[in-house]
């Protein structure tokens, strides 16, 4: 027996409701557990990878129909060459046509293809079969009828996945990929030249229109998606167009002020540290962080520097007398000073 739960129960759906019902209730589901809304959420992803499933059978009038006299072993019944319970073999989802531009989606999680944006599910485009052609080479995925049984006159969309240096997203490049597709009934090997804009973000995409397989027949080829991967930094942070820097300092330097030259996107700076300055101090350079995409190159993040004072270690005992007088002959900082009054006061209640 199945452990799967019922796909009308899944989606929350009678089992007398409409497909318009149905489609509601998919794409309410599809909005809250979507894994881009939810990253890093494994059980929102297998949640979404459920409601899937379950859309793809109840959207469906024959797959409903075998599933309603069979249940999830309809497959069973569903005859020769369905290539499992969603047939088509392109899984839950298909690749369809997209809007162009670069997106804030990514392509991660499960499945062949992984889970579509929010345009792909609330625009009902469930259509011809994503390829991933990230490696030179790869294999053509699915067959060639769609997932309603039908010949296929578009070709398959593809994806390529692009990983780009830190510093490549916050300038922008320009970079050639190589990629092999379906033209004329076979393979061949496609290069082509592309710009990546400013600001970019990791899981952005751009759409290269009539640049992915050819059809079986008819002259509708399928796109191609860049899928951009920008790589970690060894010092730099990303949060939203802000670069986040820590800088470590030596006590000696905090104490008495430095002008500290540290790296930036563009080059190198110089900042000012005054004398005090304490551990966990942020300073902000303007204008450093990353431009937004499509908005010219200028700038719209800064660049935030947290100080983080470095205390000495291993220490002789020379220089352990020589801090003990030191500390003797100065009054406590701010900070101190301020945690022992308050200290001082509560024992006074």
């Amino acid at each position: 027996m199945s452990n799967k739960r019922d796909y009308y129960e899944v989606l929350g759906v009678r089992r007398n409701s409409t497909p318009d019902e149905i489609k509601k209730a998919f794409r309410k589901l599809a909005l809250q557990f979507h894994p881009d809304k939810n990253p890093g959420d494994k059980k929102a992803e297998e949640k979404f990878k459920e409601i899937s499933e379950a859309n793809d059978v109840l959207s469906d009038p024959e797959k409903r129909k075998q599933y309603d006299q069979f249940g999830h072993g309809f497959a069973a019944f569903a005859g020769a060459g369905a290539g499992g319970p969603f047939g088509g073999g392109a899984g839950p989802f298909g690749g369809g046509a997209y809007g162009g531009g670069f997106e804030d989606q990514t392509f991660s999680g499960f499945g062949s293809s992984g889970p579509e944006s929010f345009q792909d599910i609330f625009g009902d485009i469930f259509g011809d079969a994503f390829r991933d052609v990230r490696q030179k080479g790869a294999r053509p995925g699915g067959p060639q009828d769609g997932p309603r049984g039908g010949t296929r006159t578009r070709g398959a969309d593809l994806r390529y996945t692009l990983t780009i240096t830190f510093e490549e997203a916050a300038t922008g490049c320009e970079k050639t990929i190589s990629f092999v597709r379906q033209r004329g009934g076979r393979e061949e090997t496609a290069r082509l030249a592309i710009t990546i804009p400013s600001g970019v973000k990791s899981g952005q995409r751009l759409k290269l229109r009539a640049e992915g397989d050819a059809p079986p027949t008819g002259n509708q080829f399928g796109d191609l998606y860049v899928i951009v991967s920008v790589a970690e930094h060894s010092i730099f942070r990303r949060v939203e167009n802000d670069v986040h820097l820590e800088l470590p300092l030596g006590f000696f330097d905090a104490v008495n002020g430095t002008i500290a030259e540290i790296p930036t996107l563009t080059g190198k700076a110089s900042l000012k540290i005054p004398p005090g300055t304490p551990s966990g101090q942020i300073f902000r350079l303007k204008g450093k962080g990353f431009p937004t995409v499509g908005q010219g190159g200028a700038a719209s993040g800064d660049m935030l520097v947290k100080v983080l004072i470095d205390v000495p270690r291993d220490l002789t005992d020379d220089q352990k007398e020589l801090l003990k007088r030191f500390a003797a002959s100065v009054r406590p900082g701010p900070m101190v000073k301020s945690f022992q009054e308050k200290v001082e006061r509560l024992r006074k209640k």
